[in-house]
């Protein structure tokens, strides 16, 4: 019974970017652990507040990861 848990910088996703992200996550789990662990593979959401996030010893916030989405 699998747990993925997948961390995001909070407002930096969409709920239907987080909803696409749990669906896709569940699908490359099953297709490595067989269909009939669907109903027990779980996929959690957590999200980190903006600013809480650091890289290379610098904070990350949402604004930041908006702009390297967008190419900036």
């Amino acid at each position: 019974m699998p747990l993925v848990i997948i961390k995001g910088i909070e407002g930096v996703f969409t709920e239907e970017q987080k909803t696409e992200a749990i669906h896709k996550v569940t699908e490359a789990m099953v297709s490595v652990e067989g269909e009939n662990m669907r109903a027990v593979t779980w996929v959690l959401f957590e999200e980190v507040k903006s600013g809480s996030w650091g890289i290379a010893g610098e904070p990350l916030t949402a604004e930041k990861v908006l702009k390297l989405q967008a190419g900036e």
